[in-house]
């Protein structure tokens, strides 16, 4: 055995932190671009954010050919002079005090004079601000007005503490006094009264519950009284349902309810809508009902006659390599270990600015495929939605498919058919009878279930397979289970869910 040098030549693929960076910065949502650049604006020097107002005069600059000149103190004290002389040869021209002064002294006759305060004094943009009252705030300013004792009030901030967001008490209350010295027949006692306290419902430990609690409020005058013979229910037909028959009501089996009731079809029907009624969450007005704009990153328009993609750069930091450090590096006053410092922060500026390039590029060119394939949906709508696989895209760009996977996810675009998220173009296809080859996309069979659901009788539903045969008929190749499969994924309910006896 010998040892021998040999020279070989080979490629592969190294992930560098640079390619990682740009690989993270092209699957980004804009909310989480917008803060990954501020983000190297705070932590990297050599970073500067343009402004508006500086980019205007430095283009108006280059378009004259003169260099931008910063004034020096001499101009501005000069200029600050020229400014006070001006105002001594015009007195008639007021200062910015001076407009703040005329329009306070603007006053009619009879007007009452009262003292004006200054603009330092008007409360803040966040001192105006209101919250949505929580269920939790809202059940303590209730516990403060009852007449309960100090202690049984402690209990009741216990019990409100650990109230759901829906307003049940989801824990046992040998849980919620635990480690402290009040019993749970005293927490019991507190709950009955937080029960009475709105919204009707609240603190209840289960549905039935929940929904007996409400109908307490509305009376307990019989809807359908069974009476007290042998062998039945006693009590209301609301409250027997409510107890015993909640899984046969949401089956609409109320033919079984009314012979295990031994009462009428018309008597469950009347007590069905007492029940349709009832809120099932009562904290549901409370809840949060923030909404969370969505910024589409691209546009898509129609210009003379042909689809246009447009980068939405509004909102996002634009940034530049900043001047001075440029001219630090040139000049040889800076030491060794600070032209190091800026050498690496340099490289990493430039490499920040030709990734977001990269990326705003790949965005662009990838919609113009999208679009591309899907003008018919542009044009015309849903209906018209193409079958489209990322392969198809990746193949027209020359890119790879986690590339294309990777620009898609979490970005919308805007377009005459409204705010659409880039994956919601990508679908399969069901395979049409009368044009042999041409496929109908997924999302539109959705859409053609979710419309015959809507026009159907709702006193005889359409059933899965009968959704299956109208598809058929128009020319549609789909099984019962791919209609059933579509209409979950709708959270469209069953047939037997959906009927309705009144």
């Amino acid at each position: 055995m010998k040892l021998r040098l040999d020279l070989r030549l080979s490629q592969k693929l190294i992930m560098t932190p640079q390619l990682q960076q740009a690989i993270k910065l092209l699957q980004l949502s804009r909310l989480e671009l917008q803060q990954t650049l501020e983000q190297h604006l705070l932590e990297n020097p050599v970073l500067e954010e343009v402004q508006s107002e500086v980019e205007e005069a430095e283009a108006a600059a280059s378009e004259d050919g003169v260099p931008p000149v910063e004034p020096s103190n001499d101009t501005v004290a000069s200029a600050e002079s020229a400014g006070t002389a001006n105002d001594r040869d015009n007195p008639e021209e007021l200062s910015a005090s001076g407009w703040e002064d005329y329009f306070d002294s603007d006053r009619r006759a009879g007007d009452v004079e009262y003292p004006s305060g200054g603009q330092d004094e008007m409360p803040s943009f966040e001192q105006t601000l209101t919250t949505a009252t929580s269920l939790e705030e809202h059940l303590r300013w209730q516990l403060s007005l009852c007449g309960l004792s100090e202690r049984e009030k402690m209990i009741g901030r216990l019990i409100i503490g650990n109230l759901d967001d829906d307003g049940y008490l989801r824990i046992s209350l040998e849980e919620v006094v635990a480690g402290t010295d009040f019993t749970p027949t005293e927490a019991e006692n507190v709950l009955s009264e937080i029960q009475k306290f709105d919204p009707a419902g609240v603190g209840a430990r289960n549905l039935p519950e929940c929904l007996l609690l409400q109908l307490g409020y509305l009376g307990r005058s019989p809807i359908g009284s069974i009476g007290a013979r042998p062998g039945a229910l006693r009590g209301a037909v609301v409250e027997s349902i409510i107890l015993h028959h909640l899984k046969d009501l949401e089956k609409k089996q109320y033919a079984k309810i009314a012979k295990t009731l031994d009462v009428s079809c018309e008597e469950v029907f009347e007590a069905t809508r007492v029940i349709e009624g009832l809120e099932p969450k009562p904290g549901r007005p409370f809840s949060s009902t923030d909404n969370h704009v969505i910024v589409p990153d691209v546009f898509v328009v129609k210009h003379e006659g042909q689809w246009v993609v447009l980068l939405n750069d509004e909102g996002l930091p634009r940034m530049r390599i900043s001047p001075y450090c440029k001219q630090l590096l040139a000049t040889q006053g800076a030491s060794g270990e600070t032209k190091a410092y800026l050498d690496e922060k340099m490289r990493a500026a430039q490499w920040v600015l030709r990734s977001i390039e990269q990326r705003n590029k790949t965005i662009v060119k990838v919609v113009s495929s999208i679009v591309k394939f899907q003008e018919a949906f542009f044009e015309q709508g849903v209906q018209h939605l193409r079958p489209l696989v990322l392969k198809q895209v990746a193949d027209d760009v020359g890119m790879h498919e986690s590339t294309i996977s990777r620009v898609t996810a979490n970005k919308y675009l805007y377009c005459p058919q409204g705010m659409v998220e880039l994956k919601y173009f990508f679908n399969a296809g069901l395979q049409r009878t009368d044009l042999q080859g041409e496929m109908l996309s997924s999302v539109t069979v959705r859409e053609m279930i979710r419309r015959m659901v809507a026009e159907e009788d709702s006193a005889h539903p359409l059933k899965d397979e009968e959704i299956a045969a109208r598809l058929r008929g128009q020319q549609i190749m789909i099984a019962r289970r791919t209609v059933a499969k579509y209409r979950a994924e709708e959270n469209i309910p069953s047939a037997s869910q959906r009927k309705r006896f009144f």
